[in-house]
């Protein structure tokens, strides 16, 4: 007979959720609370004082025609960052899966990168791609292409997207890489036989049977694009230049922490959390309908 241990204490539950209640609540639910406090105050130009400006704070940044840049910015920004992590991450998982000498260190190569801080991987890019000295630039420039990042805002956005992507490849890599694992392979043979060829077998049965991790990666990069890219952007370009990598995050850092608004910094935070939480609901309400369970 099997043995089932159990415990018959009735705050165990509650004592083994505490540590991660509370730093859900100092990390999360304080910092918010005290955003949505924030936003509908303004400091006086001294910043002894606040005063109760109601919605004020909403209104004036809603106009704001650098806020809304700022929004198009960051749409653009995160679809790219999320797209090419995955789908870059998805091919070295699938290569990475078939049986080929040196996997291991293969393997171990691409997950590298996931340990290297953001402002960390923003500088190693600029090494590389720094008009007068670096390496990869250099070779552009002999190719004939002219790139200068400090002064072309497209070339700003494909730098931080580049280096915004290829910190996050390695992240989608390990999870692609055990969704494709955990694929039995009597089915993959089974349509090898059939005739299939690999794109096929990839089309009807891999990627269908990998819908649910895509979608957990999905919901994930999204959100990585929108807050966890601050430290290369801040490393790499500070918004710049003329705003044109500037995104909603780094937006509330420039006004709050060195504008000094704070009233519509907070504000600004609020939109922010209110629009990833917007695309959370929208994919899991609409996205999830096509995922193979």
């Amino acid at each position: 007979m099997e043995k089932r241990v159990s415990f018959n204490h009735r705050l165990l539950p509650y004592l083994l959720l505490l540590p991660q209640l509370a730093v859900t609540a100092v990390f999360f639910f304080w910092p918010a609370a005290q955003a949505l406090y924030q936003s509908v105050l303004q400091p006086d130009p001294f910043g002894f004082d606040n005063r109760f400006v109601g919605l004020s704070n909403f209104q004036y940044i809603l106009s704001d025609r650098y806020y809304l840049e700022a929004f198009g910015t960051t749409a653009i920004f995160s679809s790219l960052v999320t797209f090419i992590s995955m789908a870059t991450a998805l091919f070295l998982a699938v290569a990475a899966d078939q049986v080929i000498r040196g996997a291991n260190a293969y393997k171990t190569l691409i997950i590298w990168p996931y340990a290297v801080a953001p402002a960390v991987a923003g500088v190693m890019w600029i090494f590389m791609m720094q008009p007068s000295i670096g390496v990869i630039a250099y070779y552009m420039k002999v190719a004939g292409f002219r790139w200068n990042p400090t002064l072309d805002g497209t070339h700003a956005m494909a730098l931080v997207v580049l280096a915004s992507a290829w910190k996050q490849i390695s992240y989608n890599f390990l999870f692609f890489l055990a969704g494709l694992q955990a694929i039995p392979r009597s089915l993959i043979e089974a349509a090898a036989i059939d005739g299939a060829g690999r794109w096929l077998r990839f089309r009807t049965i891999i990627f269908p049977l990998l819908s649910p991790t895509t979608f957990f990666l999905l919901v994930v990069n999204i959100a990585y694009a929108f807050f966890e890219t601050f430290g290369v952007i801040h490393t790499m370009t500070s918004g710049g230049p003329g705003r044109s990598t500037t995104t909603l995050v780094y937006k509330v850092y420039a006004d709050g922490f060195v504008g000094q608004d704070l009233g519509s910094s907070a504000a600004q935070s609020v939109i922010l959390m209110a629009v990833v939480s917007l695309l959370t609901i929208v994919q899991f309400r609409y996205i999830e309908r096509r995922v193979h369970y």
